[in-house]
This record gives C-alpha cells, structure tokens and sequence, in this order.
C-alpha cells in the first residue's frame, strides 16, 4: 500500500512460470530510523514480519545492492529491494490422495516428478486432480513431524499441464524466500528435452524476445519486438539429434515465462511436436506419401500432447547451502516417440 515517503515499484510475474514479486522503494529524504522488518510491514499488504524476516535472512532484501539483516536501520535515500513468495489465494484447496513421483525431500523442500496431463494449480475446470490437492494431502500427512511446515505449499515456479518433469517446492518460509530469490536472480539451473518440427542451421543459439499474451488470442503467448509488450525472455537452445523432419534439442532457461520454450521455438519456425496451442499438431515437414502420414498419426496417438519435459533442476539448498542437482528420466510417450523417429531414419537410410 503506497503512502508518503516512497516510491514504490512493483513487479510481478504471477503469471508466468516463476511465481515471486519484487518490490522497489526509494526512502524519503524525511524517513526517521527505523528497522527495515518494520518498515517493510507497512509498505508491503499482507507481508507478515516473520515473511519478511525470512526473505532477509535468506538474502532476498538489498539495501543498495547490499544484503541486510532483519535489524537494518533504513535511512534517507536508501534504495530497498525485496523478493517474495507471491501468495497464491485459494478459495478451497481440498486434499486429495493421488500419488506422486518425490524424487527428493527434506525438512525444507521437496522435488517431484510432474506427469503430463496434471495440472499444477486449481483453476476454472480443473478444482480437483491437481498437484497442489496432491501436495495438501502430502503436507497433511506429515504435518504433526514438520512444526515449520507452511499451511499451503509453496510453489515458486510451475510447468503446464501438458509438461512433464522435475518441480521444487518449498515446505517452510525459509525455502520459499530462498528459492524466489534464486528465480529471481536467475540462478536456477533448468533444462528441458524438446522434440519439434524441421531441421536447424545452426548446433546451438539464444533466443530473445519479449512474451506476452497474444493481442488477438489470450489463451496462447506470442513474442514481440519491441519493449511496448510482454517481458524480456531468453531461452538457449543446442541441437542433440536430428531425424530430419523433426530435432531434439536441449533448451535451457534464463528467464521463466508462460510458455516459453512453446512459443520461442514457434517464433523460430520450430513448434514442439504435437503442441495443439501453437501449431504443431500438423504435419509441418516431409513428405505427402500415405505410409508418412501415417507414421505421424501413430506418434501423436503414443504422445497425446506437446514433447516437452523439464529434464534437470539444479539450485542452493536454502539451509545448507550446498549446490543440489537433479536429472530425470524421459517419460515413456516422449521416449518411445523418439525411439520411433530413430528407427524411421535408420529404415530411410538403409532404403536409399
């Protein structure tokens, strides 16, 4: 809430893979000394002391570039910096026994292993079935041996629902503050394996453009030129097999925007394989024969959605501060799909 004495800036990326909010305030040359915990309190709706005690612990408030603790005394012209968790607002998350792939868990955080078709958040049509029914249920049942358990699970990025692959999610404030400061600054380590259409130039690149959701179609994403639209994105891309009409590559992530790697690639001329939302549920590349386009229909029968998977995640442990990483297997539609383009190439080859 704005009132004299700041300015304040906000931004927020609630919308998009990354789930924090950063906030900017410049210190009124009239501010009296006070402990930034406190003052924070009262520029900041709905942030508890203990939440901003522990993003200021974790190293989430800057004062001119500067980390402080929580009894920092803030003073004219500081400029201060703090990322928070965003607060996800529910208006009833049930808990719901549906299982789920725990790759790794501790007291602080615990990694999992999304399946395609799940989605990550209750919204208009899906209120049950997702991974955050899936994670109360979890968190209820160990809630009596966890006393800094948080009440909601914390989620600080998400994959859509037809990804699949590896998600980090907090269980206390501490790992929440810690692992939004990490997305925020970019220190997180993300991979993904993607199968899409045509061949490319080039063994590797960088693509950079702003996304935003599209001026006709709000369901989908587009990229945009210039500045005036979307957020700064950028996604690294390197060739690891060619099969000709299609490519997997590996695409790494610097920043986290809706769709990212899905409408980079389009806006490249490259859809993921069967991705219905951008065009790459058609044959886009080879040939017009029969026995082709059947072949096609066969993989997209085995792989029912876009070829997508977050295949690494790597990232500070928020209490140890030892360097975690983690690698997960391709799901079997994407294996067994990649497997079939092999084994198309190598009975081309051998025809020729």
């Amino acid at each position: 809430m704005a009132g004299r004495g700041f300015i304040p800036e906000q931004s927020r990326s609630g919308d998009s893979e990354e789930l924090f909010e950063h906030f900017r305030f410049t210190v009124d040359k009239g501010q009296s000394l006070l402990r930034i915990d406190k003052f924070l309190m009262n520029r900041i709706e709905n942030a508890s002391r203990n939440r901003i005690q522990n993003a200021a612990e974790s190293g989430a408030i800057r004062v001119n570039d500067i980390s402080v603790k929580p009894s920092y005394k803030v003073k004219p012209g500081d400029v201060i910096s703090i990322v928070l968790p965003e607060p996800v607002q529910y208006t009833e998350l049930v808990a719901e026994n549906i299982p789920l792939e725990i790759v790794f868990e501790d007291e602080q955080l615990m990694l999992i292993n999304k399946p395609a078709g799940m989605v990550v958040h209750p919204a208009h049509g899906n209120f049950s079935g997702t991974l955050m029914n899936a994670l109360m249920f979890h968190f209820n049942s160990i809630r009596k041996k966890n006393k800094n358990l948080l009440e909601v699970p914390g989620l600080v990025h998400r994959i859509d629902k037809n990804t699949s692959g590896l998600m980090v999610i907090a269980k206390s404030e501490r790992a929440e503050s810690a692992l939004a400061k990490e997305f925020f600054e970019r220190t997180i380590e993300r991979k993904y394996f993607a199968l899409v259409w045509g061949d490319f130039a080039d063994d590797a690149g960088t693509i950079i453009g702003n996304i935003g959701r599209h001026l006709k179609n709000r369901l989908v994403m587009d990229v945009f030129p210039d500045d005036e639209h979307g957020k700064h994105a950028v996604t690294h891309y390197k060739v690891l097999e060619r099969f000709g009409y299609v490519t997997l590559v590996e695409c790494k992530l610097e920043t986290g925007r809706t769709h990212q790697i899905r409408v980079h690639l389009k806006h490249i001329g490259h859809p993921l394989f069967n991705d219905d939302a951008y065009g790459g549920d058609k044959i886009l590349k080879g040939t017009t024969f029969t026995k082709y386009k059947q072949f096609i229909e066969n993989c997209f029968e085995l792989l029912p959605r876009q070829a997508l998977h977050a295949k690494t995640l790597g990232f500070i442990h928020p209490s140890t501060k030892k360097k975690m990483f983690f690698e997960s297997e391709l799901p079997d539609d994407m294996r067994m799909v990649i497997e079939k383009w092999r084994n198309y190439v190598a009975s081309r080859n051998t025809n020729q």
